[in-house]
């Protein structure tokens, strides 16, 4: 039988004194020498991201024909996603075809033929066809024909254009500011300041939106036309803030617990600077998205008003007051509702489109191409 022996420690003074080599191995803890790296790592590419990750470690060498891969922003994936949708794009390019029309082509239909949207020829005042001369033959002169007046109908529909979309684009730029200041200063400061101010957007949605502006056009009615369109402005703009001020406040109200706006409260910042700076800026893709949905909603409004004779007055013209004119005369004279009213069609259908495109390409659960 073997004698069972209990196993000695060494002590401090019974240990080797070896001298340590540099060039070899420190010992572990457990007495091993450390394992020697597999290879060299000089020129890796170590990526950290796990959707990026392509095998154990996620080491990749530069040079063996893998790249590294570039980052991107939600800007840029939107603009993308925005570029896969066709009637997006058709509406994208229609809208900025339009726009250039209106803007440049009264300037140009001036230096060529010299009419203008006012101009009544004084030695004829009768209606033409589309591309027919005051003799009845083949003309270039008037594409679009000539109103009543003997004016040139594109020249009068491009004005239209340039005055509809400026009472669209002005009108959804009054309500963008209302509405976000509104609806920021409501989600962000909550309380009783919420319950105050979302219970006034409550009220104003009780009324009637085409009232409230008809009643303000009749009561601050101007006597001149360019007063008349900056009212139009107004008050299309002053009603029309509601439901941004909503979409503001709901996107602020999700936001104003975030690290990002605690450190800015902690560092001091003050509470104007957090909600136009910090929480704004993050709200701004559904802002975005319907601010393009506003404008062809305005511009109908305006078109209405018009027809009604509430809105732009002679001699300036919007596509609303130029269908007005038209449809008096539509059993004689047809073009002079067709080319408005297809015109107003297709910029309305065109914006629609570029709406619904950019809200599809905002949203962050379409993350697929």
């Amino acid at each position: 039988m073997k004698e069972e022996r209990t196993p000695k420690v060494p002590t401090e003074e019974g240990r080797s004194q070896v001298a340590h080599d540099s060039k070899q191995p420190a010992l572990t803890p457990r007495g091993t020498p450390q394992a020697p790296p597999i290879r060299a790592r000089e020129g890796d590419e170590i990526h950290t991201a796990p959707e990026f990750a392509v095998g154990e470690g996620d080491v990749r060498t530069a040079g063996e024909g893998v790249r590294a891969v570039a980052g991107t922003s939600l800007w840029k994936d939107a603009w993308k996603r925005l570029l896969k949708n066709k009637l997006a794009v058709f509406g994208m390019v229609v809208v900025v075809l339009i726009a250039l029309a209106v803007i440049i082509g009264p300037a140009i239909i001036k230096a060529t033929t010299g009419f203008t949207y006012d101009y009544i020829p004084p030695d004829n005042t009768q209606s033409y066809p589309p591309f027919t001369a005051p003799d009845g033959s083949f003309s270039w002169t008037h594409p679009m024909g000539t109103d009543s007046a003997g004016r040139d109908m594109l020249a009068r529909v491009l004005l239209g254009g340039r005055i509809s979309l400026m009472v669209g684009i002005i009108s959804t730029i009054v309500s963008l500011i209302i509405g976000i200041t509104w609806g920021a200063t409501a989600g962000y400061i909550g309380g009783k300041v919420d319950d105050v101010l979302m219970r006034i957007v409550d009220v104003l949605y009780a009324i009637p939106y085409m009232m409230i502006v008809i009643v303000l056009l009749a009561f601050f009615a101007s006597q001149t036309p360019l007063g008349q369109l900056f009212l139009l402005f107004t008050a299309l703009g002053a009603v029309s803030w509601l439901t941004m001020a909503r979409i503001v406040r709901g996107q602020v109200i999700s936001l104003k617990n975030q690290e990002f706006v605690l450190a800015a409260r902690a560092t001091g910042v003050t509470t104007p600077k957090i909600i136009f700076r910090h929480l704004v800026p993050n709200a701004l893709g559904p802002v975005i998205v319907y601010a393009t949905l506003t404008i062809p909603s305005v511009m109908l409004s305006e078109a209405f008003l018009s027809f009604l004779g509430l809105g732009v007055q002679a001699p300036l013209a919007s596509w609303g007051s130029l269908a007005n004119d038209g449809i008096q005369n539509i059993a004689i004279f047809p073009w002079q509702l067709i080319f408005p009213g297809v015109t107003m069609a297709l910029t309305l259908f065109s914006l629609n489109f570029l709406g619904d495109g950019l809200r599809d390409a905002l949203d962050p659960q379409m993350r697929k191409f």
